[in-house]
This record gives C-alpha cells, structure tokens and sequence, in this order.
C-alpha cells in the first residue's frame, strides 16, 4: 500500500472530525466569496490613499488581528511600499515617537471599539495623520476617526461556538494581500524589484539574478567566426574553469554564433576532419538562444529545461555577449524543484 493510498483511508472515528474541518474552511470560502462581490470605491480610495503615502504605511491592530497586521506589513514592505507594524499597547508607553507627518495607519479591528487601539485615534489626529481601517461596519469610533474605511460587514466566526477570532482574520488577511499586490503592480513592482527583498531561502535562489552567476571575463571562451575550428581549439584554456561552449562573434563583436564541444566532436566522429580548417562560422550554431542580464534563475532554468539546453549566452541589449549561463554552475544553486527541471535540460 503507498503513502499515498494510506492517506485516503480514513477510520470511521475521524470521518467527523473531517466533516466539521471541510465545513469551517468552506464557510470562511464563502466570507471571501462574499467580501469580494462587496469590494467598491472605498478599496480604490485605500490605495490611491497609499500609493500618495511618500512615508510609511504604520499597521497595527490587537490580538489575532495584531498578528494579521504584522502579515500585511510585511507583506508590504516584501512589494515595494515601506510599512511596518506598532503595537498599539507599546505605542501608548512611547512608541507613538516613530510616527511622522508624512506617515499613514492602517489600522485593524473587526470591532472598531477595541480598547487599546481606541486610545490611539485622538493622538493620531492631533499628529493629522491619515487612517485607513478594516472594521465590521463603518459605524464605529475606529470608522468615523478613519479617512477610509474598508468594512468587513458583520461575518460569523467558524466553528460551533462561533467565538475565536477566524473567519474575520482571514478576511482582513486577504484585503491586506489585495492591497499589497495591487499597490506593487501599479508602482510597476518587477520580479527583480521582488529578488532585492529576497536574497535567501529557496524563494531567493529562484530569483537569483544572472549576472551572480554566469560565467565572464577568462571563463569564457570567445572566438571571431573568420578562425578555423582549429585555431579555435587550439588556444589555451583556463584551467580553473571549464566552458563547454565557444561564444561566436562577428565584425561587430556582436553574438553570431556558437560552438560546443557537441558540434567538435559530431565533427570528429563522422571523419569530416577537413571543417576544422574552415571558419567556425560554417559549423557553428546561428542565431543560438540568448538571455538577457535581468533576467532571474528560475527563467533560465525554464529555458535550459524547455530547450534542452546545457549553456546559455548572456547578452545585453545590443546582442554583444557579457557572459555565459553553464549548467553545472547553477544546479547546486537551486531548490530541488527546480534542479529536476534543469537535470531533464541534460
């Protein structure tokens, strides 16, 4: 029997269990549903309110919704718009001191009656600092001190009790993500832009950019397409490195061609001994795949895996190469999901 067969066996005393897990996540699905036919206006205010912020967007909130606030905040900052999260209880005891006119808060509380986040609101609005809030109607003392509210409307927490704070979070939690995104894709937010915020973990390598890790200056090898196979092979290689291609320029010093160890021998094996006194332009690769310097790690894992590819040009955007993508330097770089992707490029 597999894993996987075993999975599916489930024991009649866990069938309830199961029932009631299937039901919560459905009814928090139907929130969302439900959240996102009401969308309107007041969302669009939200972000034109934080795409104008030119300081920081300060999130902060209570309890559960406190730690969906500091999921949005950094949710934020990963996309290009500056945020972080201010504990309103710390707030109170001094760090209101991180504040500044140019900032904005976005406040979360399904209430709108909380407390401790009650108690920031006439600081706020002495320091004339804009609110954003997600609260449950826009009737509350958080709603009407907020320049844009973005209600939740009365939902029903999940489960039997209804009590814990759940289908409210998620719905929160999935506002903040729209934001964030919405706001990263009109500041024009590139994969790149995203690669700078991630530099570790397997995310991380994904979004390595090529130019960490091609090939360039004495580890590559270079000819002009007027040199003989010959003259080619014949020169000196850096020991220290070895590049299974030969980057094939023309009278431009642009791109024109390539040659692999592959093409020498296939020359070699069918006795066709006199092409390696001709131009490596007779026998080489034309108008070989390229990649461009901005482009990301997973891309060209794509390629090499699509292409079945073993090295790949680098070349800027007037098609002179500036370095050369070598398989074998990138499949320790990158998570097992995508050296499968790479090895099948072999």
């Amino acid at each position: 029997m597999t894993a996987a067969t075993a999975g599916n066996i489930i024991p009649y005393s866990h069938v309830d269990q199961l029932r009631e897990a299937k039901r919560i996540i459905e009814h928090e699905a139907t929130a969302l549903r439900n959240l996102a036919l009401e969308l309107d206006a007041r969302f669009c205010a939200a972000v034109d309110q934080i795409s104008a912020c030119t300081g920081s967007v300060v999130v902060t909130g209570i309890g559960k919704a406190g730690l969906i606030g500091q999921k949005i905040a950094a949710t934020l900052s990963s996309t290009g718009t500056r945020s972080h999260f201010l504990h309103p209880a710390e707030a109170v005891h001094g760090d209101l001191g991180c504040l500044r006119p140019d900032d904005l808060v976005l406040i979360l509380s399904n209430s709108g009656e909380t407390e401790e986040v009650c108690r920031l609101l006439p600081v706020l609005q002495r320091l004339q600092i804009p609110i954003i809030s997600f609260t449950a109607t826009g009737h509350s003392t958080l709603a009407q001190a907020s320049k844009v509210v973005i209600p939740l409307g009365r939902m029903r927490e999940a489960g039997l009790h209804g009590l814990p704070p759940s289908t409210t979070t998620t719905a929160m939690l999935a506002i903040g993500d729209a934001l964030a995104l919405v706001l990263a894709r009109l500041r024009g937010f590139s994969p790149q832009d995203f690669a700078v915020y991630h530099p570790a973990g397997s995310l991380g390598r994904k979004l390595t950019p090529v130019t960490d890790v091609m090939r360039t200056g004495d580890s590559l090898r270079v000819a002009h397409e007027h040199e003989t196979v010959r003259a080619v092979f014949g020169q000196a290689l850096n020991p220290a490195r070895r590049v299974g291609a030969v980057m094939i320029l023309d009278d431009h010093d642009k791109l024109s061609g390539l040659f692999t160890d592959s093409d020498l021998a296939r020359i070699l094996a069918s006795h066709q001994e006199q092409k390696l006194d001709r131009p490596i332009r007779e026998v080489m690769t034309q108008r070989p795949i390229t990649i461009r310097p901005d482009a990301v790690l997973s891309e060209v894992v794509d390629l090499l895996a699509e292409r079945k590819l073993s090295e790949l040009p680098v070349v800027d955007e007037s098609g002179a190469p500036v370095g050369m993508i070598d398989i074998t330097d990138i499949i320790a770089l990158m998570p097992q999901s995508l050296q499968l992707n790479a090895t099948a490029a072999r």
